[in-house]
């Protein structure tokens, strides 16, 4: 076979692969309209509801604010002497921005051992583990946006401790998470009946 076949063949599959990666969102500050967009994600959402109890805008809003919704979201670049690439910031990564420390307690503790962090479904699964943990260890409600994403940025022991007082950045922006989840929580209140009816439906058809 001569090469060009072989490598129009290559190229069409570096193309093929590169379209099955999963874009973000068009409209991410509706919320349904990113479930209409990706109707599996309702599905992960629902699922994930049901099994944690946590609302569906919570971890929503969280996610938008970590990654955007991009499913390889990655922190900024370390720098050595301000100009050479010394690594990132933090192992932070994916849809939810999980550290790996946290992700590896997240598997282990659900024995969800195959989880990716750039899967939509396993990351709103492990925003759900961590906001029911975040209830059980600091007593900060599921419905509490504000906390929780203290809890999500500081972690269990640094909520506790109380060391986002020191960050007023840090406070700021989750008053805006906050803001976000209750935006999402009244458009998801207008469309998750249509949602719920076209799920039921993908089950027959």
């Amino acid at each position: 076979m001569s090469k060009w076949p072989l490598l129009a063949l290559s190229s069409a599959m570096v193309l093929g692969l590169a379209g099955c990666a999963t874009a973000p969102p068009e409209q991410p500050d509706d919320l349904c309209e990113i479930f209409y967009e990706k109707p599996d994600w309702y599905d992960a959402a629902a699922d994930m509801q049901e099994r944690w109890g946590v609302p569906i805008q919570i971890p929503m809003a969280i996610m938008y604010q970590e990654s955007s919704f991009k499913h390889d979201a990655v922190p900024p670049r370390d720098y050595l002497l301000w100009i050479i690439p010394w690594g990132r910031v933090s192992s932070a990564y994916g849809y939810s921005q999980a550290k790996t420390p946290t992700w590896d307690d997240y598997e282990r503790e659900t024995g969800n051992s195959w989880a990716s962090r750039d899967s939509f479904e396993d990351a709103i699964d492990f925003m759900g583990w961590f906001i029911d943990k975040s209830h059980r260890l600091n007593g900060v409600s599921k419905w509490d946006a504000y906390g929780l994403y203290l809890n999500y940025h500081e972690g269990w022991t640094g909520y506790k401790r109380q060391t986002y007082r020191s960050k007023p950045w840090l406070m700021r922006t989750a008053e805006r998470v906050k803001q976000r989840a209750g935006n999402y929580g009244a458009q998801l209140r207008r469309c998750e009946e249509d949602l719920q009816k076209n799920w039921f439906i993908d089950l027959f058809f």
